[in-house]
């Protein structure tokens, strides 16, 4: 049996435990449920007690000798980041893309052109598994060396119901072997393949009739996205998929208003989406709807940097009470990084989020906005004990010191997986 690990005179823990249930916003998102001194024991890959050094060793007194200890003296301790809107299985690289769009090439030309969403489908459906599993093991790997224990990952480049089904099924593989937890989504409609140029509607009611009912009954996917965007799919398009989904009981998500001001805010609250992603062009009106229905802003500060776009408002969503998370957006056109660490710096940065607001959001509301939240992104008894020691001492200095992965050591599940 596996010794307890005691991990004890940690400068500062901040174990995002509240009163609150479900997604934090305005003010609770700078609860951050701080202890100094903190300590936390952990056995059988759950957190067993949390609280200061001097409580726990009273509380363990007998127990001590039977630990590994971990001293975590001038060391911050968090939970596991949790990164909730990745493509991180794919095939294939695209660098030559970066280079044109240095050169003046937007986005959506590149994509019209053949690039983009389009260059990966192929690449990904050409992959075998095996070498899906390795590229997709490797960005794992280094999600972990970034403190990320939990990620979302969506299919969507394979826009025919083979790929599809091979990258979920991928996902489902990785889930068993790798120690990350990973969560599946299904996104047939990231875009509508060449194939279907000009015959639109034909791809959504495939999607509908032949792809959707197969994840479902298999049960490859929890969520299912669409990318609600002017030139991809329209807000009617997008709503008959999302309510197709529901009827076979995945919960929807949107990528939304990320290109222009096309109404996906709105309609992620018309459709009672867990979260809507991107939203650098979100109306007011949107903003509202969505902190009104409850959903989840999850935005992506890396790929607007990527692409040299204006940041979605955060500290505007913030203050308007919408629930915010972040993530990677990992994936090889937009936002090719793994670094969660850097994410929280340009939340700060570029959305103006707090130093405390950025870590609630890649942790307890990221985890909120994959519904994982009763497992991981606060350490609290009974959740899984996924964990990281920082080099800083404070969440104030992890936002601060910008650019730089700080993580010392990681455990998911109670088992030490970095450092």
């Amino acid at each position: 049996m596996k010794k307890p690990i005691w991990i004890k005179h940690i400068s500062q823990l901040a174990t995002l435990a509240s009163d609150i249930n479900g997604p934090r916003s305005k003010e609770t998102m700078s609860e951050l449920g701080l202890i100094e001194d903190g300590s936390l024991w952990l056995e059988d890959g759950k957190v067993l007690a949390v609280g200061t050094t001097i409580e726990l060793e009273k509380q363990y007194a007998l127990k001590a000798h039977e630990a590994e200890i971990i001293d975590a003296t001038g060391h911050l301790v968090t939970p596991g980041l949790v990164d909730p809107h990745t493509h991180v299985v794919y095939g294939g690289s695209r660098e030559r893309e970066f280079e044109m769009r240095l050169e003046g090439a937007t986005y959506m030309e590149i994509m019209n052109a053949g690039g983009g969403i389009h260059a990966t489908t192929r690449m990904t459906r050409e992959a075998t598994e095996e070498e899906l599993f390795k590229q997709t093991s490797r960005r794992l790997d280094s999600f972990l060396q970034h403190g990320v224990t939990t990620v979302e990952g969506k299919s969507g480049y394979g826009m025919n119901l083979e790929t599809e089904i091979k990258q979920l099924r991928m996902m489902k593989r990785l889930q068993e072997t790798h120690a990350i937890d990973l969560v599946p989504t299904f996104m047939g409609a990231h875009a509508v393949p060449p194939e279907f140029k000009g015959k639109e509607d034909e791809f959504v009611d495939h999607i509908i009739n032949d792809m959707l009912p197969v994840v479902a009954e298999e049960k490859l996917a929890e969520f299912n996205d669409v990318f609600c965007e002017i030139g991809v799919y329209t807000p009617e398009q997008s709503e008959r998929i999302l309510e197709a989904g529901k009827k076979l009981g995945l919960t929807p998500k949107i990528h939304a208003d990320e290109i222009e001001p096309y109404g996906g805010a709105e309609l992620a609250a018309k459709v009672g989406a867990i979260s809507a992603e991107h939203l650098l062009k979100a109306s007011d009106e949107g903003i509202k709807a969505m902190a009104e229905a409850g959903t989840i802003a999850c935005l992506l500060p890396a790929t607007a940097l990527y692409l040299r776009e204006g940041a979605a408002a955060g500290r505007k969503m913030v203050d308007e009470g919408v629930a915010v998370a972040i993530s990677t957006d990992c994936n090889p056109g937009s936002s090719p990084t793994t670094s969660m660490p850097l994410v929280m710096n340009l939340a700060c940065i570029s959305m103006r989020l707090t130093p405390a607001e950025a870590l609630t959001a890649a942790t307890y509301n990221a985890a909120c906005a994959i519904n994982r939240q009763d497992l991981v992104g606060s350490l609290e008894v009974g959740k899984q004990a996924d964990i990281v020691l920082w080099n800083v001492k404070n969440y104030q200095e992890l936002q601060y010191l910008f650019g730089v992965n700080h993580v010392k050591k990681v455990w998911k599940k109670g088992i030490q997986v970095v450092g």
